[in-house]
């Protein structure tokens, strides 16, 4: 299946790659200084100076972090994943990823510019009545449309490995990320209609009113399947990458790429447990996608059942004994597999508090608290992000013609055992306070001495405490990073893909069968969303009725 001729991804693809990841990376510098800077005032021990804002500092950390440095390296990864299993990018496509490249980081400057001069402070969900400048806006739509034109360029790729292999199984790891690519395409129409159809012409005062409803669910539609944006990626490391770091076979081709094909089917037609407190939309319509959501367990348990059981034949390959033997066997010295195992662990409390967050009752509890916070500091700063910092630990010296030295991949291990330790304080705090009813999105100065304010003091002293610690770890693995890319010894880093059983059952062709998994998609998220869209158009508030788009 992954017996290909490329054992290094090609040197202008590399080039490509790097690009991405260099801005990734910026972000997560700039946003990390933000978020260190918000929850040194949510402790009510710090003021902003010069006339920085609160909200101002949570905009710059929600979208640096949340969209710029997530939307970089995964396409840095995935284009360098697509040229490592499928063979280089034809030149037209490489053209094509350049032009996205430049389109998404301009679009980036534009917003972050806006954000930085407090033009912009919207937050990461930008909602409406939030206004921002017409430049924050073009600058999304910017990043939105670089993005698609890249996934144009990974899709060719695949495209053309297909008709000059008619008949076979595409690669496991190309394969994953035209899944998400086409996952991302599908989700980011949501939000590229609200912003250009509604947020920009009501920025450039083109209308004087816009539909909030209108506005939020189409931001909801997007806002759900970019959290499996985000981690497919990771899963891609998971399934692919971990078992030839660690020398085994793949557990099962089919069971990965029907896992990754049940994310695309049931990830997007689910935004309305989002919105389980709005008035506007019909509750039987928000219980069909409370259901909807809960049939993503199915995919993350079958993931978490192939993840265990390749644990399991590897330890026990290595001698190991009793129900729990395999786990001393495991190389608990190699970054490469210590970064993401975190990741993969922390996603076992981060799946449950999801699970209450989707939940038709239980949502009503944590509904705007810091507990949400504290869910998505679990699932994207924890699970996500630590399984992108074990990739770059080796994509970046693959890249760069270097080598993941003894001494980097020893401070790597610090780094992720520092970020557990952070995490630990800052997202317990968080999920504890929420539990009390700290509201999310809030500074200390907002309730002032209220005895509710007093008794959430301890537990914001320890986000502070924990964002700290989260502070130096972003330090170290900047560190890291530029040592890998700039100094680092030259050689060959392996890219590491792993291999299915020779003698193992081939994935069936259906899963290449775009139409119908493309088809079934479309037919859940039309009866999703039609009626109550239908429903939301034609009870409109009388300020929006007039309004020519919606």
């Amino acid at each position: 299946m992954q017996n290909s001729p490329n054992v290094k991804v090609d040197p202008k693809d590399a080039k490509l790659s790097m690009a991405h990841l260099y801005v990734a990376f910026t972000a997560l510098a700039l946003g990390g200084l933000a978020g260190l800077l918000q929850v040194l005032v949510r402790s009510g021990k710090f003021e902003l100076p010069f006339g920085i804002t609160y909200y101002q500092v949570l905009t710059v950390h929600g979208v640096l972090l949340g969209l710029i440095l997530t939307t970089f390296f995964i396409i840095g990864f995935q284009l360098a994943a697509v040229s490592r299993t499928t063979g280089a990018l034809g030149n037209k496509a490489r053209k094509a990823g350049w032009i996205g490249f430049t389109l998404m980081t301009i679009g980036t400057a534009m917003a972050a510019a806006m954000v930085l001069l407090n033009k912009a402070t919207v937050l990461f969900t930008f909602y409406a009545p939030l206004q921002a400048h017409p430049i924050f806006y073009i600058g999304l739509t910017l990043v939105v449309v670089g993005s698609w034109i890249s996934g144009g360029a990974l899709i060719s790729n695949y495209v053309r490995w297909r008709k000059q292999n008619p008949g076979k199984i595409s690669p496991l790891l190309t394969f994953m990320a035209v899944i998400n690519t086409v996952l991302w395409i599908v989700a980011t129409i949501g939000v590229a209609a609200t912003v250009l159809l509604q947020m920009l012409p009501w920025s450039l005062g083109l209308v004087d009113t816009i539909d909030v409803l209108v506005s939020r669910t189409l931001f909801w539609y997007f806002g759900h399947p970019l959290v499996y944006f985000w981690l497919l990626p990771a899963y891609m490391c998971w399934y692919v990458v971990i078992p030839k770091v660690l020398g085994t076979k793949v557990f099962s081709d089919s069971l990965a790429r029907m896992s990754f094909i049940l994310f695309l089917l049931f990830s997007v037609p689910v935004g309305f447990h989002h919105q389980l407190l709005e008035p506007g939309i019909d509750p039987a319509w928000k219980f069909l996608q409370v259901i909807l959501t809960f049939l993503v367990v199915i995919p993350s348990l079958m993931t978490a059942f192939s993840l265990f059981g390749t644990f399991e034949m590897y330890g026990r390959s290595k001698g190991a004994k009793g129900m729990f033997g395999w786990i001393k066997k495991l190389p608990w010295g190699d970054a490469r597999f210590v970064v993401p195992f975190i990741g993969m662990v922390a996603f076992i409390p981060a799946g449950a508090g999801g699970m209450v967050n989707a939940s038709n009752q239980l949502n009503q509890v944590v509904h705007n608290t810091v507990w949400v916070t504290g869910h998505f500091h679990l699932t994207l700063a924890t699970s996500v992000v630590l399984t992108f910092f074990g990739i770059m630990y080796w994509l970046v010296p693959h890249l760069t013609g270097r080598v993941l030295t003894p001494q980097m991949n020893k401070l790597a291990i610090i780094q992720a055992v520092l970020w557990s330790i952070g995490m630990a304080f800052m997202s317990g705090a968080m999920h504890a306070a929420g539990l009390l009813g700290a509201p999310r999105r809030s500074s200390y100065s907002t309730y002032g001495e209220s005895q509710q304010a007093i008794d959430w003091i301890p537990y914001q002293i320890a986000q502070a405490i924990g964002g700290t610690i989260l502070f130096i770890g972003i330090i170290l693995v900047l560190y890291i990073f530029i040592k890998l890319a700039f100094f680092a010894p030259k050689g060959d880093q392996e890219f590491p893909v792993g291999e299915s059983e020779e003698n193992g059952e081939k994935a069936p062709m259906v899963f290449e069968n775009w139409k119908l998994w493309l088809g079934i998609t479309v037919v859940l998220i039309l009866f999703a969303y039609t009626i109550p869209f239908i429903d939301m158009i034609q009870n409109a508030p009388p300020g929006s009725k007039g309004y020519k788009f919606f």
